[in-house]
């Protein structure tokens, strides 16, 4: 089996099977993923073969083996892609999703996806100002340059009183977790930030890790799901803002180990505030 690569397990595939490991005392989102595995609609996502824990040594392992669907991930930005084939992936995209946003889980399913889950995203405009309002603490020695941070407070201050936790939501859907083969998706993977939300909390990930194609695919977004371009705008600058302001509060908490997440995201942050990069060609 060949190794892939992947931030958070150890990721093995073969030529029908893919298997995902992680330590016993690791974080507990694989379990969340394989308990909704069986109960996701058909044909959404790789089927589950087989789960549990496997002691090697004075080591213990959970894992989780899937079959191997066709396809290989567009990638983070679609590199490679030409616009008719990202418009193309992106309307089979939202329409998978569209799927999963009118599916009424059940039973266990429900519950899962009801489990606390500090996700990090946007879940109200009091929770996202308290989340800025820390930065403004955190941040002695000025890692964050005082523009940003008034950006993200001005885009906290306008944001929606409430988020709602109305419809299943896949949470981390950006085109590295996506397969495609002969031109169509084939699947979407790795649900362990499945949750309860709303439809823009997919949408953010579908356009921001787009690359070049980000606005075919707000456009795609849009005319499929009827919302206005410059709502969706906002529900995704919004989204982003809110995981930009945690993942920063993040790195500023633990400096040693996450340096090169607080440049990723500094420079993330400036293309929102100052780049403006949700308005596009308006902005």
């Amino acid at each position: 089996m060949t190794p892939a690569d992947s931030d958070s397990h150890h990721v093995f595939v073969g030529a029908d099977v893919v298997v995902k490991l992680i330590d016993a005392d690791g974080h507990a989102r694989l379990d969340r993923e394989v308990a909704l595995a069986s109960h996701l609609p058909a044909g959404l996502t790789a089927p589950l073969l087989d789960s549990g824990s496997h002691r090697l040594g004075e080591r213990e392992v959970r894992y989780a083996c899937y079959a191997r669907v066709p396809g290989v991930a567009p990638g983070m930005g679609m590199p490679g892609a030409d616009g008719a084939t990202a418009r193309s992936l992106a309307q089979e995209a939202v329409r998978r999703l569209g799927v999963l946003h009118a599916w009424t889980p059940a039973g266990s399913a429900e519950r899962t996806l009801r489990e606390p889950l500090d996700h990090g995203g946007f879940t109200g405009r009091s929770a996202f100002l308290a989340e800025v309002e820390g930065l403004f603490a955190l941040d002695r020695r000025g890692v964050v340059p005082r523009p940003l941070l008034d950006g993200l407070a001005a885009i906290a201050a306008r944001a929606p009183q409430h988020a709602r936790a109305a419809v299943p939501v896949h949470a981390d859907c950006h085109w590295g977790n996506w397969l495609a083969h002969q031109g169509g998706v084939t699947a979407l993977l790795d649900f362990e930030w499945a949750r309860f939300g709303e439809p823009a909390d997919d949408w953010i990930f579908l356009a921001r890790f787009s690359g070049a194609h980000m606005e075919a695919v707000l456009d795609v977004i849009a005319g499929a799901t009827e919302t206005c371009l410059e709502e969706l705008r906002a529900q995704c600058e919004v989204r982003e803002a809110a995981y930009l302001a945690s993942d920063l509060r993040i790195a500023l908490e633990q400096p040693d180990t996450s340096e090169r997440m607080a440049a990723d995201r500094l420079q993330a942050l400036e293309e929102l505030v100052v780049g403006r990069i949700w308005w596009g060609p308006t902005r």
